[in-house]
């Protein structure tokens, strides 16, 4: 597994999950909010509020990241405020990770690592002009999201 973060003027470190760990709520809140957002949100906004969101994962909709998010983050989009049976408002699922399997399984990889290396290369061609329009298309999936009242709506 794979996680990442994006908005419109820039991306999160990748994180690459070792195989066989399973991320509850206590790996998802050590490994990745507490080691990478966070730091990389301090350096990246500074004193400029923004907001946080994340998918319906089982691991973000616990009480406890819930808890922890609202008290790290300026402002954020609560597991009960995000549509849980649509993956079509993240940008990440619906832009991001097509783009990254495009370009970084062209080729067959032989090995575990020669695809974390092409994912690494492939993120890290990824500019602030390729993030910023799937970022700001947000809103208007969101409409989508809400008239399809929190189903599916890609491709309707």
């Amino acid at each position: 597994m794979v996680w990442d973060g994006i908005c419109a003027n820039g991306k999160t470190p990748l994180v690459f999950v070792d195989e066989g760990v399973k991320i509850n709520h206590k790996v998802y809140r050590r490994d990745i909010l507490k080691a990478v957002v966070l730091p990389w949100a301090k350096r990246h906004f500074g004193n400029v509020n923004w907001t946080f969101q994340q998918d319906s994962a089982p691991a973000h909709k616990t009480k406890k990241t819930q808890e922890r998010c609202k008290v790290h983050f300026p402002e954020m989009i609560t597991s009960a405020e995000w549509p849980p049976y649509s993956p079509d408002p993240n940008p990440i699922d619906y832009s991001v990770w097509s783009i990254l399997e495009s370009r970084a399984c062209s080729i067959t990889h032989k090995s575990l690592d020669s695809l974390k290396q092409s994912i690494r290369l492939e993120w890290d061609r990824l500019k602030v002009e390729d993030l910023r329009p799937i970022a700001e298309n947000l809103n208007k999936r969101l409409r989508f999201c809400i008239a399809a009242e929190g189903r599916h709506f890609e491709n309707n």
